[in-house]
């Protein structure tokens, strides 16, 4: 059985919801269980896992063939249709009690994103984009900003470790403005939504599941997402914009002048 792209987003924004909202009673004062790296944002409570295990579920039950990708017991990245899922995109925050942090959940039909959605459970927005009828917030249509990178408050990943990357970012400071919280999600709902301007990552350090959903939806609402280097898109790779076309052109310019 196969449905209109649009059924699938519609199904599984209802289902994230429910997972946002299961996980919200907790925000601010849950506990950490464990952590995945040495880094402070690698932290796990248990409600991720609960919240994965209900999402993993109710995808299933929309259609059984489609497998499921998630950030705590990962799956079969290799099929040809999964969901990926982020259960609560920003542990960190989400325990802390800021308001950076999402359930995510995007569908990949033989390496492409297709439909996708972001639910920010602390304001009760729920972002949705489906290939080719554009993005919405809580059913209304969103849009990217105009502004060029002069006027822009830019989102940023960078390993600054590498020589080249600090000599860019350097770059990259003086024409803008430069902002973090070291969450993919809520950024993207921001670009989307044409609240903030765009996303720069160079040789960053987050995975599938955190890029995929945002980057449908900054392309439906009007925005460029595309490989650094490239006029594709291809969500395994990492190095990306995501911009207004203004913007994307602008920094595709200083990353070349580099």
């Amino acid at each position: 059985m196969s449905h209109p792209y649009s059924f699938y987003t519609h199904a599984a924004a209802a289902i994230a919801k429910q997972a946002g909202q299961m996980v919200l009673p907790a925000f601010g004062q849950a506990k950490i269980i464990d952590q995945k790296d040495a880094s402070p944002g690698s932290v796990v409570t248990e409600l991720d896992r609960q919240a994965e295990i209900f999402l993993t579920e109710h995808l299933k039950r929309i259609e059984p063939g489609i497998e499921v990708v998630g950030e705590e017991f990962g799956g079969n990245n290799q099929a040809e249709r999964f969901w990926l899922v982020d259960s609560i995109d920003g542990t960190a925050h989400f325990v802390r009690g800021n308001p950076f942090c999402t359930t995510m959940v995007a569908l990949v039909v033989e390496g492409r994103v297709v439909s996708s959605c972001i639910y920010d459970f602390v304001n009760d927005q729920m972002y949705t984009a489906t290939r080719g009828e554009g993005a919405f917030c809580n059913g209304q249509p969103i849009h990217v900003s105009q502004r060029s990178l002069k006027d822009a408050y830019l989102f940023w990943e960078i390993n600054l470790e590498k020589k080249q990357n600090l000599e860019f970012f350097l770059q990259l400071q003086k024409k803008t403005a430069l902002m973090k919280t070291q969450n993919c999600g809520w950024e993207f709902a921001m670009i989307a939504s044409g609240k903030m301007d765009g996303r720069i990552c160079v040789d960053p350090f987050q995975y599938d599941w955190d890029y995929a959903p945002g980057s449908l939806l900054v392309a439906e609402a009007g925005g460029v997402v595309a490989n650094i280097g490239s006029s594709d898109y291809d969500y395994k790779n990492h190095q990306f914009i995501a911009a207004n076309s203004t913007i994307h052109n602008e920094l595709q310019d200083l990353l070349n002048s580099h």
